[in-house]
């Protein structure tokens, strides 16, 4: 006889509001009780709360989802304490989104082979006060002639903050007479000059969750609301096979769960411009069409990696990666073998076996959720939290359509695989 035991699911958040609406309204409905060896498996979901804690109090949930300890320190540090202290299983890794910036993931991915365009780093216009400030700069510091490095980069380029996110920062640079100025701007913030990947037919973003994968197109001229590109981004399967493989390989690689890559493609190459983004954009203002996709996506990785008491890796281990990069192997089978390795890590054979024994009914639930009225006041709560009070209403109903314009496509698609 087996014995009924509940899986605890914490929801670590900021601002957000529609997805863990979505997400807690979704296991709720699915109320599953899952046979899992001799136990019958539960879940709960609750909202993680900020407190004191000793360093000593056990977690109470199995799987905590994080969406704050990128800025928000004592949440991150108690995140921390829970992996080490309670083998809690954490998406994502705190310690890997607090030193692996973008600066970092160029490099490491170059190694492997990535076609990342040419990125210099160049030191600050300016800086914080220190007391060993002055004499670092006297002796160290190299007069250098920025013109001659935007030169060797190439124009167009890119300035950009070495450890960005959301675009802020960034000044799209054709001479030298504009980088100077972007440059006299820049403050104190460390700077990454690029090159422009120009011109390109097609900007898509990759979005992986567990070894669960999709693209969106990307237009970024667009105002934010219309950014992601209603619609599937019908890539050629060789091409989507690509994007999964960079996708989930620096996933794997910096032990993110979930991450996205924005990739510019060019005479047929696919240049990842922007792939530290271990805390991806999950609102529906942004994701509309493609918000279903995602909040999905959270349920089943969340659900999995609790029922079957997944454990975090100890470490990161890149060894496997150089190994196949030191190889003569063309880049295309390089990324293969990484993506091998990146599946294996996050158990897609044994993912895709629990989702068919355990959750085979979960997209006839999630499409019809997406029709009620409770997945509407998700939406028109983050609407409201984010638009001026004249615009709630029409937003609210921008989005809505392009949900139900998902769940027509969804519906669609099914049948024809049924």
């Amino acid at each position: 006889m087996s014995t009924v035991a509940t899986r605890r699911i914490g929801l670590s958040l900021g601002a957000d509001l529609c997805w863990p609406a979505c997400f807690e309204a979704l296991v709720k409905r699915l109320d599953l009780a899952l046979p899992i060896g001799k136990e019958t498996v539960k879940f709960e979901v609750d909202r993680v709360t900020i407190e004191p804690f000793s360093l000593r109090q056990p977690v109470r949930y199995d799987v905590v989802l994080d969406r704050i300890t990128h800025w928000y320190m004592p949440t991150r540090e108690w995140v921390k304490k829970a992996i080490v202290h309670d083998d809690t299983y954490v998406l994502n890794n705190p310690w890997s989104i607090q030193s692996m910036e973008k600066h970092t993931t160029y490099a490491a991915m170059m190694r492997l082979g990535f076609p990342v365009p040419e990125t210099w780093l160049v030191p600050p216009k300016s800086y914080e006060p220190k007391d060993d400030l002055q004499v670092t700069l006297q002796r160290y510091a190299k007069l250098f002639d920025l013109g001659a490095v935007g030169a060797k980069v190439g124009y167009p380029l890119f300035m950009k903050p070495y450890d960005g996110g959301a675009w802020v920062g960034v000044s799209k640079v054709d001479d030298e007479a504009q980088l100077r100025a972007a440059y006299e701007k820049s403050g104190t913030r460390v700077m990454h000059l690029q090159k422009a990947v120009a011109p390109f037919d097609l900007f898509v973003r990759g979005l992986g969750f567990g070894p669960q994968f999709t693209t969106f197109r990307y237009d970024a001229a667009a105002p934010l609301h219309a950014r992601y590109v209603a619609g599937p981004a019908n890539l050629s399967a060789e091409d989507t096979a690509l994007m999964r493989d960079m996708t989930l390989t620096i996933n794997a690689f910096f032990g993110w769960d979930f991450n996205s890559c924005e990739a510019l493609r060019k005479d047929g190459v696919y240049h990842p411009i922007d792939f530290a983004n271990a805390c991806p954009d999950s609102q529906v203002t942004s994701l509309h069409y493609h918000f279903p996709w995602l909040v999905k996506a959270y349920v089943r990785w969340a659900l999995f990696c609790a029922a079957t008491k997944r454990k975090k890796r100890p470490n990161l281990d890149w060894e496997p990666f150089f190994e196949i990069a030191r190889t003569d192997a063309p880049f295309r089978e390089k990324l293969r073998r990484y993506g091998e390795i990146a599946r294996k890590r996050f158990d897609e054979d044994r993912f895709n076996e629990f989702c068919a024994k355990h959750l085979a009914h979960f997209d006839d639930v999630a499409n019809e959720f997406f029709s009620t009225p409770v997945a509407k006041e998700a939406v028109r709560a983050k609407v409201a939290a984010l638009f001026p009070k004249h615009e709630v209403e029409p937003f609210t109903e921008y989005f809505w359509d392009k949900i139900q314009t998902w769940r027509r496509d969804d519906a669609a698609a099914r049948a024809a695989k049924a």
